[in-house]
């Protein structure tokens, strides 16, 4: 695939990146020009799920009737609404098309079953159809980046752990960036250069899910009604038993693992009633701690027996002020917690540019896993190319 312009000599150095996550709010994008160091944010846009889609995609991500017909058309409602915030973004930054090197489409996850925990075959799939995006926007479509890592025995995600060490490594210095996102994850960069990172469970998706049950809300606003709770200790230590948050390293998930039949049985199983506000405290504390657990399991690795003093977070997590009061207190005072706009790069819109990225990666032919993250048998050229 040529990344030169249609209309210049110059490759282009302008992507889009589109991102739906395990949280189902919608889909965000990104304008970002790569010819810059750091790259450059020229325009943001994002588009909320329609509710009947939001549906449709929970209700994939369990075994239902007539499964395939379903899944073609959430996936052709999401790339019209993709389509939607790519053109939303060419406004905004007064560009056309033709001047768009490619757009970097996720897609969204309904099923994960990496190696390790799959029957049979491991496979990821991601809801989507670049073929529609690249036919309403007459853009390139960089698509199902997670594929090629699985294939050569890596569990496909996280991906964004490249675009934090592109981003933020720094020789001589080590740093965490964790991306609270439906699930949680890190990226521990090390001074030496060497990079690892997890998905470390479960981030807002059991906070959105409990949340709306009980108060109708999609999501608990700045963490108050968590905060109104109290953490049952109790609980945490039986949530702590799934077998999930006892491997250590190279990992991931999704709602596969994480969804609300599985909160209702840990509940059921508990036998000890727990209001929901407490339920939602503790649930807070669960991926407050499950992150600073896995971060622990790096210190010897990326850190030489100690945390980095400098942790930086990026997602919808980071807006929750609940929720990053209670991962400050688990690190303790030795690590400063911020954002990733401290660092420089909104947090909101890091996982859309990291799917921006990752398709210039693509059509460039470089690599856009990191094996010792994914677990990959080596490094991968990630995405399948649809022309414009």
């Amino acid at each position: 695939m040529n990344t030169r312009s249609a209309h210049g000599s110059k490759p282009s150095s302008l992507y889009i990146g589109l991102m739906s996550g395990t949280s189902l709010d919608g889909v965000d994008g990104v304008l970002v020009d790569f010819s810059h160091a750091p790259p450059r944010l020229l325009a943001t846009a994002s588009a909320p799920l329609p509710n009947t889609l939001r549906h449709i995609l929970l209700a994939l991500n369990t075994p239902g009737p007539n499964e395939l017909h379903t899944a073609a058309q959430a996936a052709y409602e999401l790339a019209e609404l993709s389509a939607e915030v790519c053109h939303t973004l060419l406004t905004q930054s007064g560009l056309q098309a033709h001047q768009i090197a490619a757009i970097g489409s996720h897609g969204q996850t309904v099923r994960h079953q990496p190696p390790g925990r799959a029957t049979h075959h491991p496979y990821t799939l991601q809801i989507n159809q670049p073929a529609v995006l690249a036919e309403r926007t007459g853009m390139a479509v960089v698509a199902d980046f997670r594929s090629r890592d699985v294939a050569a025995g890596g569990q496909g995600a996280p991906l964004v752990p490249a675009f934090h060490q592109a981003l933020f490594a720094q020789p001589g210095s080590s740093r965490l960036v964790i991306n609270i996102g439906g699930m949680a994850n890190i990226t521990a960069l090390a001074a030496d250069g060497r990079v690892w990172g997890m998905d470390t469970g479960p981030g807002n998706v059991l906070l959105d899910l409990w949340c709306h049950q009980h108060t109708g809300q999609w999501f608990d606003a700045d963490g108050a009604w968590a905060a109104s709770g109290q953490v049952h200790t109790g609980l945490l230590k039986h949530w702590l038993h799934d077998p999930y948050f006892a491997h250590a390293r190279i990992k991931s998930t999704g709602r596969d693992d994480f969804h609300l039949a599985w909160l209702h049985n840990q509940l059921a199983a508990f036998k000890e009633p727990v209001s929901p506000e407490d339920v939602q405290a503790t649930l807070v504390e669960l991926t407050a701690h499950t992150i600073v657990q896995c971060a622990r399991t790096q210190e010897t690795n990326a850190w030489g027996g100690r945390l980095p003093t400098q942790a930086w977070v990026c997602g919808g997590g980071a807006r929750n002020s609940y929720l990053m009061s209670r991962l400050q207190h688990a690190f303790g005072p030795a690590v400063k917690l911020g954002t990733t706009d401290d660092a420089g790069w909104p947090g909101e819109w890091m996982e859309a540019a990291a799917f921006a990225w990752l398709a210039q990666q693509c059509l460039l032919g470089q690599n856009g896993n990191v094996p010792s993250v994914t677990g990959a048998a080596g490094p991968r050229v990630l995405g399948a190319i649809y022309p414009a």
